[in-house]
């Protein structure tokens, strides 16, 4: 069953007046510090709702539903994780940030090693990043094609456009307003679906989590050790493996990703930074506490379904939920989604212009001239997050696990990079890219053979770029 055109009312205002407010609010952009950083005049809590936005919106709203309604609630141990990285994040690299005048994540690289370690670090987030969230407008995608019974690249194409028009426009300020506004509709959104499932349940809830089949998916601890040696470091979300590996991509995403660093320097002060994380920390943990018990209850109310995972909320908001309430939670859903496009979009534009195009052209240019230049790049950058989504459309696997496996490939290099300067006092330049390569190499290893899952991508990842980087500034050091 389609959407009322009621719904579509809705979806289309929504759309319009998301996109009119992050125009407004972003104000006038007059210069690329106006329009990456916001002249750092935005408070720390619009921040903090902003970082939840940005990672977590479209997946958690889709892909996090429909794993809980295949396994369980042991991605919950990933998210404890979560907040203990980005307390090393506030502790560690926060302050090495402050203490000088970063303009992206990867100045501090070339503050501590060089122009190369600089550049070749922005260019291994541009991949990623485009790879990773082309993923994500995939996911955004879903519940579109499937509502109006479109071809999935039309509502790929339609959510990177409406993204686009703010983005280019309000720079990173409107994008962080948007996100505040936007979080708590799409939490209340899956806050209400759920209710709604409860009460068209046959039995009582209590009587309905009391079965076996629905009790066995409210586990929330895995410890793994069940399959032996090769099992546990095979299973992604065992306690250990959730801690350590979610400890390990929180650091990375949230102290080395421009996505998120971006966010954190347009804070005025370090200790308005700090709070912004760590507060972000714990709101994940509750928000993906009440995605996954949504997947549960999804279970309960469809039992098995041959249906892809990433369908199965999309399927319920369309076909059960009242005309009306559809249309406000699928609108909330894209708003939501279209701030982490928006996001990408702006840090992507953000590290080639300031890590890549004013460092290596050196060009003398003003202020309304480096603005028209990085708009350009937002616009092409647009274009490049569509043909990813197209890329990974055929894709069976669940997008959550997709773009954080995307993720986890690079980030263990690019983590262990920041702490070798931070480390190792003596490291050189030529110690921290070889560290660097080393790592995405070994990752390329144990991705292509599958040794382990990949909630333990980023930690092998760090350690093999420590232990690399560490050895040579130890041999060159006793060499002079």
């Amino acid at each position: 069953m389609e959407a009322a055109v009621v719904d579509y009312v809705i979806i289309a205002a929504y759309l319009v007046g998301v996109a009119i407010f992050g125009i407004v609010s972003g104000g006038k952009q007059k210069s690329i510090q106006d329009y990456f950083t916001g002249s750092q005049k935005i408070p720390w809590w619009a921040v903090c709702f902003s970082i939840v936005a940005a990672e977590t919106s479209a997946l958690t709203f889709i892909s996090i539903p429909g794993l809980a309604y295949l396994t369980n609630l042991n991605f919950i141990q990933v998210t404890i994780g979560y907040l203990l990285g980005r307390i090393v994040v506030a502790t560690v690299l926060l302050p090495e940030y402050n203490k000088g005048n970063l303009k992206t994540a990867y100045t501090f690289l070339e503050t501590r090693f060089g122009g190369k370690t600089r550049s070749f670090a922005s260019v291994v987030f541009i991949f990623t990043r485009t790879a990773a969230d082309g993923v994500r407008l995939f996911a955004t995608a879903i519940p579109i094609y499937l509502m109006l019974n479109i071809d999935p690249m039309i509502a790929i194409v339609i959510v990177a456009v409406v993204s686009l028009v703010y983005t280019y426009t309000g720079g990173i300020k409107g994008i962080i307003w948007v996100d505040v506004i936007q979080m708590s509709i799409y939490i209340g959104g899956a806050i209400i679906a759920g209710i709604f499932i409860i009460n068209l349940l046959p039995d009582s809830l209590s009587s309905t989590l009391s079965r076996t089949s629905i009790s066995e998916k409210l586990r929330l601890i895995n410890w793994g050790f069940d399959n032996g040696f090769a099992g546990f470091f095979a299973q992604p979300y065992t306690l250990i493996g959730g801690l350590i590996g979610g400890a390990f991509l929180s650091m990375a995403s949230h102290g080395t990703d421009q996505l998120v660093v971006q966010r954190l320097l347009a804070i005025k002060d370090l200790r308005g930074s700090q709070k912004a994380i760590i507060g972000s920390g714990v709101i994940v943990i509750m928000q993906f506490a009440v995605f996954l018990l949504l997947g549960v209850l999804l279970y309960a109310f469809y039992g098995p379904m041959d249906l892809r995972s990433d369908e199965i909320f999309p399927k319920f908001i369309i076909e059960v939920l009242p005309i009306g309430l559809t249309g406000i939670i699928i609108a909330a859903l894209l708003a939501a989604a279209m701030s982490t496009l928006a996001g990408s979009m702006s840090s992507l534009s953000s590290s080639l212009m300031m890590d890549l195009y004013l460092p290596l052209t050196k060009r003398d240019l003003n202020d309304q001239q480096k603005l028209r230049i990085s708009r350009l790049f937002t616009i092409m950058f647009g274009f490049l997050l569509v043909l990813s989504a197209f890329f990974f459309k055929e894709s069976s696997q669940a997008v959550v696990e997709i773009a954080l496996s995307i993720a986890s490939f690079t980030y263990g290099g690019l983590l262990g990079t920041f702490l070798l300067g931070i480390l190792f006092k003596k490291s050189k330049q030529e110690d921290a890219l070889a560290g660097f390569v080393t790592g995405i190499f070994i990752m390329i290893t144990v991705i292509s053979l599958k040794l382990v899952a990949w909630t333990w991508f980023t930690f092998v990842g760090v350690i093999a770029t420590l232990v690399i980087g560490g050895l040579l500034s130890k041999y060159n050091e006793r060499e002079f």
